[in-house]
């Protein structure tokens, strides 16, 4: 194996349109030990959280950062304590915010936050899934709890706001999944045309300032969980409005401004906050939670109840394309995913 990779990265914290904001480099190819797989990269997706560790600030690093937290790949080393998997094996994931991102031809990752890829899926399809995935799978049913119990469900409903983004797209799926009524937000024609060809049953407009009126035209007087995927404290009002007595609430977006979360206490509602990342970064002991989410994921797809959110495909892997899937995703008109694949 050639001792030096391709990897895109960056010294200096640019506006995306600055040639500079993100740059081909050719670094080590890093040696797996412990529980660590060594993964060539075979496509990668681009998330919000690419853009936001980017964007412009007084930094600058002595050796380049690759960015990068979704990836599918092929395993070709493993450290001395894996025991997960093998050479060879294909394989998708979401990696760790505090490593070396999958933004280059090999990259490191823990076994533990891993799984075998969908096989009805290529390398493209199978690299947009694994961060919105486990977002959605965490703050569906372990933020706010919600059963796998399609006849308990039944009688319940879920908001998801922000449905046609990359989380929204597989949270509306899994919610149908186990039995809930799903009203999504969106406000442009192909956005609520995607939410509801991901399984929405009902749409509220994105901008309304009053969610409540939107959802007494769809003969609905509250709603049991709300799942918040953009801009928490531009919708608080909304939320606190909505939520039913006894509701939760999860979101998975930082606030710009202070919200008042006692407006929550008189319905006596929960509210938590779902950060992917948390697991990996920590390394706490249920780490491989991820592992087994990703693989029940994986096995919903191959049997054709979850479909991947990939929209657009860029090829092949380099600086120009980051930049260019950067400036897409900053535009905040993105639906679905996209997608980055070859070197």
């Amino acid at each position: 194996m050639n001792k030096k990779m391709k990897a895109i990265g960056l010294i200096e914290y640019l506006p995306i349109e600055n040639e500079f904001s993100l740059m081909d480099f050719e670094l080590e190819i890093p040696k797996p030990t412990g529980k660590e797989l060594l993964v060539a990269i075979k496509a990668v997706s681009v998330n919000p959280v690419d853009t936001k560790v980017r964007s412009p600030k007084p930094i600058i690093e002595s050796q380049p950062k690759v960015l990068g937290w979704d990836a599918a790949g092929v395993v070709v080393g493993i450290g001395e304590d894996v025991s997960l998997f093998n050479v060879g094996d294909e394989v998708f994931y979401a990696g760790s915010i505090t490593k070396p991102g999958s933004n280059s031809e090999f990259h490191l990752v823990d076994e533990r936050i891993v799984a075998k890829k969908p096989s009805v899926l290529g390398f493209a399809e199978a690299a947009a899934i694994p961060l919105t995935a486990i977002t959605a799978w965490e703050g569906l049913f372990e933020r706010l709890t919600v059963p796998f119990d399609k006849e308990k469900n039944s009688k319940r409903n879920i908001l998801i706001i922000g449905g046609a983004g990359g989380v929204g797209s597989i949270a509306i799926q899994l919610a149908k999944y186990v039995g809930l009524t799903v009203i999504a937000t969106a406000s442009r024609p192909e956005t609520i045309e995607w939410a509801k060809n991901m399984g929405a049953d009902f749409i509220i407009d994105h901008n309304s300032d009053n969610f409540l009126t939107e959802l007494e035209q769809l003969d609905l007087k509250g709603v049991d969980y709300i799942f918040c995927l953009n801009k928490t404290d531009q919708h608080w009002m909304n939320m606190v409005n909505v939520i039913n007595p006894l509701g939760k609430i999860c979101s998975i977006v930082e606030t710009t401004n202070p919200i008042n979360i006692y407006l929550l206490k008189d319905k006596s509602v929960t509210f938590s906050w779902e950060f992917m990342f948390a697991r990996s970064k920590y390394e706490t002991e249920d780490m491989i939670v991820q592992h087994e989410i990703l693989e029940k994921i994986a096995l919903l797809i191959d049997q054709s109840i979850l479909k991947s959110t990939m929209t657009k495909r860029l090829t092949p892997i380099n600086a120009t394309n980051l930049r260019e899937a950067h400036k897409q995703l900053e535009s905040g008109k993105m639906i679905g995913k996209l997608v980055l694949e070859g070197f």
